[in-house]
């Protein structure tokens, strides 16, 4: 009976981690599309769309690099919700 019990809390507490990091992974989803809508105003702004034009925005430049950040993490908490190792 304890090793049923154990079990169980073992799976609820489980589902209840995929739950959370699932949660997160949307939460952060919205960030990205959130920076997207920023990047493109700034470009829009600064009439420049091209990264390697030299009147691209700076904050424009940051904004690109935080959201690949974010979609690394994202991709990285996919796997692990999906039991794959993450990539490195």
């Amino acid at each position: 009976m304890a090793n049923s019990y154990q079990l169980e809390t073992l799976r609820q507490a489980v589902a209840a981690n995929r739950l959370r990091i699932a949660t997160l992974i949307s939460n952060l989803s919205r960030t990205v599309d959130l920076l997207t809508g920023d990047i493109e105003r700034e470009e829009e702004r600064a009439e420049a769309s091209d990264v390697s034009d030299p009147t691209y925005p700076v904050l424009a430049r940051s904004l690109r690099e935080r959201r690949e950040n974010i979609g690394a993490t994202i991709a990285s908490l996919e796997a692990v919700i999906q039991g794959t190792p993450k990539a490195a």
